[in-house]
């Protein structure tokens, strides 16, 4: 299953989409959330409606996490190209729901940084409470789906600060979609790439992880519980690199689409949630 969350007559919606003739549509809508149906979205009800074509759809985020749960250096590249060593377990950080940005929304950069970097990365979405699964659990099961997420930081912030709630937690610093499918497996390897102004930065694969998504999983859910909607962020491969206002940047996962998003400077009185 392939859906989206849309702003349709006023209101947020989530949106089955599927193939037709070579075009997505959104076919009907989704009458209960995704992430209520406790994993199972064979038991979904949904409503017919005039089709939408994907492409003309107001998108918005296609979750409502509680939390955004990242995980850094999860590829070994881009530890060394940063100059960090590997971690010998999964490096988590957080961003707060309200770095959310919509499929098509303007990043701003915050007025307080000098350098802001694209992180392509494929996301986890969570379909059921996860909280220290026995070790014979098969983790796939607490999974809803997977998306596109851009983590975009402030990365002299990063090092100023040396822990990163600022850097990764701006508004608009957490962009994501454009839908969520269950229909990729990432234990079998799924590309990842970042695309600034039609040109490529950024080219992985999730067989190159360092840390797998139930080693992931397992590893966040030993001290929290992951919630249905909640998104985690699996780590982007090297080729990070600085953005500046005007910039277009893309991010594609493989069987899922791509995330496109544009940048803008926070221009004097304007404020970051604006956008």
């Amino acid at each position: 299953m392939k859906y989206c969350r849309f702003q349709r007559h006023g209101q947020a919606q989530y949106g089955l989409v599927e193939p037709f003739a070579g075009h997505d549509l959104i076919t009907r809508l989704l009458v209960t959330p995704p992430e209520e149906a406790g994993g199972d979205v064979e038991s979904l009800r949904t409503r017919r409606i005039d089709q939408i074509a994907f492409g003309d759809a107001q998108l918005l985020p296609p979750m409502q996490p509680s939390k955004i749960v990242c995980v850094g250096r999860n590829y070994r590249e881009h530890a060394a190209e940063l100059g960090h060593e590997v971690p010998q377990q999964p490096l988590l950080f957080f961003k707060p729901p309200s770095a959310l940005l919509s499929p098509g929304g303007t990043v701003l950069r915050p007025k307080i940084s000098q350098r802001v970097d694209y992180e392509g990365e494929l996301g986890v979405v969570m379909g059921k409470t996860c909280y220290q699964p026995a070790a014979e659990e098969d983790v796939r099961t607490y999974i809803l789906g997977y998306t596109c997420v851009n983590d975009v930081t402030a990365r002299d912030l990063q090092n100023k600060d040396g822990q990163w709630a600022r850097a990764k937690g701006f508004d608009t610093s957490c962009p994501v979609g454009p839908l969520v499918t269950d229909e990729i497996d990432p234990w079998t390897g799924i590309g990842v790439e970042t695309r600034v102004n039609g040109t490529v930065r950024q080219q992985g694969n999730t067989h190159d992880f360092i840390f797998a998504l139930d080693v992931i999983i397992r590893h966040i859910a030993q001290v929290m519980t992951l919630f249905p909607g909640d998104l985690i962020a699996t780590g982007t491969p090297a080729g990070v690199g600085p953005v500046v206002a005007g910039d277009v940047v893309e991010v594609s996962v493989e069987g899922v689409g791509t995330l496109r998003n544009v940048i803008a400077d926070q221009g004097a009185g304007t404020s970051i949630v604006d956008s």
